[in-house]
C-alpha cells in the first residue's frame, strides 16, 4: 500500500471516530483489506469497533455481528479506546440477559411441603448464581469512568447511575437468600414459617421493582420492546414517492387543523372525508401507504384504532342471495374503529360479469354503510387496484365515486431505476448483506429484464430478487466446513445472477447462431447491417449525439421451411445482446391466437399475445390469414388491436410478420397503419440442394451418424433433381427416413460387423424415394411446411 492510500484511509478513521462521515459496512471491509495488505492489525481493529459502535447506536443491542467485530478488534488490538467506551454496553446487554431476564422461581404456600423446598432450593441456587455474577461485574465498574463519547448527555448520567442501581438489585438479592435460607431451615415435615413465606415473597416483589428502576434508567440506551414510530416519519424514510409525501403530509396538516378548529367550537358542516384511493402498478408501495394511513388517523384522534383490516372481493361477495350482504357487513362490523382495505376494488364488478354475479350488491352495502346507519363515520375505506381499472371501475359506480372525491385520489408512480437499486441495498442491508459494484450492475440487469409490462412489481420484485440472492447463497455454502466473513454478508455478482436453470440451453450467442445459419446468405447479411445500426445508435445516445430512430418490426417473406421462425427466435436473441429488448424471448403466434369467435372478444385476446411477447418479439405466421373482407370476420380487428399495442409498447416490443410473399405485400397494402410501420422486409429464398444436403447432413451428425463418400454425392445429386420446393423441413425428415432405412437394412443383414454409425448410398436412395417425388413425376402433390 502506498503511502498516500494509507494516510487516505487513516483520515476517513479519524473521521469516522469524530462521526464527520459516515461509512458504509461495503467500505469498512475494503479498508479492513487494504489495511491487512500492508499489516496494519491496528487499523483494522479500529475499523472494527467503529463498525461495531455504529452498528449498536442503529440497534442499541449488543447481537452476533457486533460481538464478531469486537472479538475480532480486541485480537488485533486490545488497546483501541473505543473498545474500552463499548465494553459498558455490552456489559449492560449481558446484565439484562443474565439476570433481568431471569424469572425468580415462586413458592406457593398451597404446594405440598416437599414441592415447596424444591422450589425453595431452586430460588437459593437463582440466588447465589445472580450474586456470583452481581459481584464480578460490579468489581470492574467505576461509576466515575463510565462516559462514552458517542452517547450525549443524558444519556451518559443514565449509564452512571446503572452501578448503584445494580448494588441495590445484589442486595435485595442477598436479602432473599437469607429468607428462603431462613425457610429452609425452620421448615420440617409440613411445619414452614409463615413469617419466612412472607419475607420471601416481599424479597421477589422488591428485585422485581428494582428491575423496573433498571429498565427505565437504561431505556434510552438500549431497546427494550417495540418503540412507537411517527407515521409521517416512516412515510418519510420510504424510497422515493415524492409527490405522494406531499400530498400525504398536506393532508395531515389540514386534518391537525380541522381538529384544533372543531376543538375551538367551530362548526363544520362539509368535514374532509377520509375515505381514500389509491392507484398505482404492483409493489409501488399502496398496501404500506395505507397502513400510514391508518396511523395517522389515529393519532389524530380520527378513528379509534391504527389497524386496518385489508379484503378482497372473495371474502366479500357470496355465491347465493343474502351471502353477500351478510359477508361484507361482518368485515364492515370487523373494521369498526379502523381501516377497511380492499385491494383490486374493480374485481367486485366489471363489465361484462353475469347478471348472477353478487359483486354490485358488495358495492351498494358498503357504500350503504359508509353514508347512514350506525357505521356511518366509524371506519375509512381506502380503495386500491391499478390506476386504468379503477378510472373504469368508479366511472361505471357513481354512488361509490361520489363517496372518494378527487382530492382523496393518491397515485403512487413506478419507481425509478436508481430508485429500485436503493430498494435493492436498502432489503439487503436490513438482513446484514451489501452489494459490491459488480453485483449492483447484476442487481441493475435483472431488474431491467422484469420491466416488460404493467405486472412489473416494483419494489416487490426487487425485494424478491434480494431474498433469492440470499437463498441461493446460503444454498451453495451452507454445508462448507469453513465459512469466511464475506459469505456472512456479501453478495456477489454470481449470487445475483439467475440460476443456470434458468439461463438459455444453448450457450453460442445469437450472432453465432446467425453465423452457423446454413444459406440465407442476403438475410444474415441484412440482419447483421440491422445489428451494427442499432449498436452505432446506441453508441450515439451514450455520446449525447442525436439518434436516428430504429424501425425493427419487419416482414419475413417467403415459402414454408425456410428458416422464418427459428431466424426470428434468433433475431429476438440479437435484439436482446444489442440491449434492445429486455427478455429475448420469442412468441409464436396464428390467426387462432389472435382473433375470437364472438363481438368484443378479439382485442382482448389480441392484447394478451401482446402481453406475453412484451421485452421480444411477436412472430405471425401467414399474418395475411388475418386479411378479410368480410364484415363478420374479427381479423381486422386484431389488426387494428396490433397497431395499437405496438404504439402503445413502442420499443417495448418488435413485431415480425410472415407469409408468402405475395399475400404479405397485399396484406400491408391494405392497411396503411400497417405498411407505416413495417418498412423492412427479410426476404427468404427456397434453399438450393447444396443448403438442403447440409442440412440433412447435420441432423445426422447431430445424432452420432455419418455418410460413406457415395451417400453424401448421391444426398445432393437427388435434391438438384426433385421437387423440394427448398423446403428445410423436409430436409430433416429425409434425415429421419435414412436413420429408419439404415436400421432395417442392418437387421435384414445376417453380418454382425455393420457398422451402426454409418449410412450408406442405398439408406440415401430408398429414403428419398419415400419421401421426395422426382422432377417430372406424375401425382406430385406440394408440400406445405409451417415453420
Amino acid at each position: 500500500m502506498q503511502i498516500n492510500e494509507q494516510n487516505n484511509i487513516y483520515d476517513i478513521i479519524d473521521r469516522w471516530e469524530k462521526e464527520e462521515n459516515n461509512i458504509t459496512v461495503k467500505r469498512a471491509y475494503e479498508c479492513i483489506r487494504t489495511l491487512e495488505e500492508s499489516d496494519q492489525p491496528s487499523g483494522c481493529a479500529r475499523v472494527y469497533a467503529l463498525m461495531a459502535r455504529d452498528r449498536w447506536k442503529h440497534q442499541r443491542r449488543f447481537d452476533p455481528m457486533i460481538r464478531n467485530w469486537l472479538q475480532k478488534a480486541e485480537e488485533l488490538d486490545d488497546t483501541v479506546p473505543l473498545l474500552q467506551q463499548l465494553r459498558p454496553m455490552e456489559r449492560i446487554d449481558s446484565i439484562q440477559e443474565n439476570i433481568l431476564d431471569t424469572q425468580l422461581t415462586l413458592l406457593r404456600e398451597t404446594d405440598p411441603a416437599s414441592a415447596r423446598y424444591r422450589v425453595a432450593e431452586q430460588l437459593r441456587e437463582q440466588c447465589r448464581q445472580m450474586i456470583q455474577y452481581l459481584d464480578d461485574t460490579l468489581d470492574t465498574w467505576n461509576p466515575e469512568e463510565l462516559t462514552v463519547d458517542f452517547l450525549n448527555e443524558v444519556e451518559n448520567e443514565h449509564l452512571r447511575e446503572l452501578p448503584f442501581l445494580l448494588e441495590n438489585i445484589k442486595q435485595a438479592c442477598e436479602r432473599l437468600a437469607s429468607s428462603t435460607q431462613t425457610y429452609m431451615d425452620t421448615a420440617s415435615g409440613s411445619f414452614y414459617s409463615p413469617e419466612a413465606v412472607r419475607e420471601i415473597k416481599e424479597a421477589i416483589s422488591h428485585v422485581e421493582q428494582l428491575k423496573e428502576k433498571w429498565n427505565e434508567a437504561s431505556s434510552s440506551l438500549t431497546k427494550v420492546g417495540e418503540e412507537y414510530t411517527d407515521p409521517l416519519e416512516e412515510l418519510n424514510d420510504m424510497i422515493g414517492l415524492h409527490g405522494v409525501k406531499s400530498r400525504v403530509h398536506n393532508m395531515y396538516h389540514y386534518l391537525q387543523y380541522q381538529k384544533r378548529r372543531k376543538e375551538q367550537g367551530y362548526q363544520w358542516k362539509d368535514e374532509r372525508s377520509l375515505h381514500m384511493i389509491l392507484t398505482g402498478n404492483p409493489g409501488t408501495g399502496k398496501t404500506m401507504l395505507a397502513r400510514l394511513l391508518a396511523k395517522i388517523y389515529h393519532q389524530l384522534g380520527l378513528l379509534q384504532r391504527d389497524e386496518v383490516l385489508e379484503t378482497d372481493r372473495s371474502r366479500l361477495v357470496g355465491s347465493y342471495v343474502g351471502q353477500t350482504e351478510e359477508k361484507t357487513m361482518a368485515l364492515i362490523k370487523e373494521a369498526v374503529g379502523g381501516v377497511l382495505f380492499i385491494d383490486e376494488a374493480y374485481s367486485l364488478k366489471r363489465e361484462g360479469m353475469a347478471g348472477n354475479d353478487f359483486g354490485q350488491t358488495a358495492i351498494d352495502t358498503l357504500v350503504s354503510a359508509m353514508t347512514s346507519g350506525e357505521y356511518a363515520g366509524t371506519f375509512a375505506v381506502i380503495l386500491a387496484g391499478y390506476p386504468e381499472e379503477m378510472r373504469q371501475f368508479l366511472h361505471a359506480n357513481p354512488g361509490l365515486r361520489s363517496r372518494f372525491p378527487e382530492s382523496n385520489h393518491i397515485h403512487l408512480p413506478d419507481y425509478s431505476m436508481d430508485e429500485l437499486m436503493e430498494i435493492g441495498e436498502k432489503v439487503a442491508l436490513e438482513n446484514d448483506f451489501f452489494l459490491s459494484e459488480e453485483s449492483k450492475r447484476v442487481l441493475e440487469e435483472r431488474i431491467e429484464k422484469e420491466q416488460v409490462d404493467e405486472t412489473f412489481g416494483n419494489g416487490r420484485t426487487v425485494k424478491n430478487i434480494v431474498l433469492d440472492s440470499i437463498f441461493q447463497k446460503g444454498a451453495a455454502i451452507g454445508n462448507q466446513d469453513y465459512i469466511g466473513i464475506d459469505d456472512f454478508s456479501l453478495l456477489t455478482a454470481g449470487d445475483i445472477e439467475e440460476p443456470e436453470g434458468e439461463q438459455p440451453k444453448d450457450k453460442r450467442s445469437a450472432v453465432q447462431q446467425l453465423d452457423d445459419f446454413i444459406g440465407l446468405n442476403h438475410v444474415k447479411q441484412e440482419m447483421k447491417k440491422l445489428a451494427s445500426f442499432i449498436r452505432v445508435q446506441q453508441q450515439r445516445r451514450e455520446e449525447g449525439a442525436p439518434t436516428v430512430p430504429i424501425q425493427l418490426h419487419t416482414v419475413f417473406s417467403g415459402p414454408p421451411g425456410t428458416g422464418k421462425t427459428t431466424l426470428a427466435q434468433v433475431y429476438a436473441g440479437i435484439l436482446k445482446e444489442y440491449g434492445f429488448l429486455k427478455r429475448g424471448h420469442c412468441i409464436v403466434a396464428g390467426r387462432s391466437d389472435l382473433v375470437a369467435e364472438y363481438v368484443g372478444q378479439t382485442a382482448a385476446k389480441t392484447k394478451r399475445k401482446v402481453r406475453e411477447a412484451l421485452g421480444g418479439v411477436l412472430f405471425i405466421d401467414e399474418a395475411y390469414a388475418l386479411m378479410s373482407s368480410s364484415r363478420s370476420d374479427f381479423g381486422r380487428e386484431a389488426l387494428d388491436t396490433l397497431v395499437e399495442e405496438m404504439t402503445k409498447h413502442d420499443e417495448n416490443l418488435v413485431v415480425v410478420l410472415s407469409g408468402y410473399p405475395e399475400p404479405m405485400k397485399q396484406l400491408l397494402e391494405m392497411n396503411p397503419g400497417l405498411e407505416s410501420r413495417f418498412k423492412k422486409t427479410f426476404y427468404f429464398p427456397p434453399y438450393t440442394p447444396e443448403d438442403l444436403a447440409e442440412i440433412t447432413e447435420r441432423s445426422v451428425e447431430r445424432f452420432g451418424y455419418h455418410f460413406e463418400p457415395e451417400a453424401r454425392e448421391l444426398l445432393e445429386s437427388r435434391y438438384a433433381v426433385s421437387n423440394t420446393d427448398g423446403n428445410a423441413r423436409l430436409a430433416e425428415d429425409v434425415a429421419e427416413e435414412i436413420f429408419q432405412q439404415q436400421a432395417f437394412r442392418l437387421f435384414q443383414s445376417e453380418k454382425n460387423d455393420e457398422d451402426l454409425h454409418e449410412l450408406t448410398a442405398e439408406d440415401v436412395k430408398h429414403a428419398i424415394e419415400v419421401r421426395v417425388k422426382s422432377e417430372g413425376e406424375e401425382g406430385h402433390e406440394e408440400r406445405s411446411y409451417t415453420n
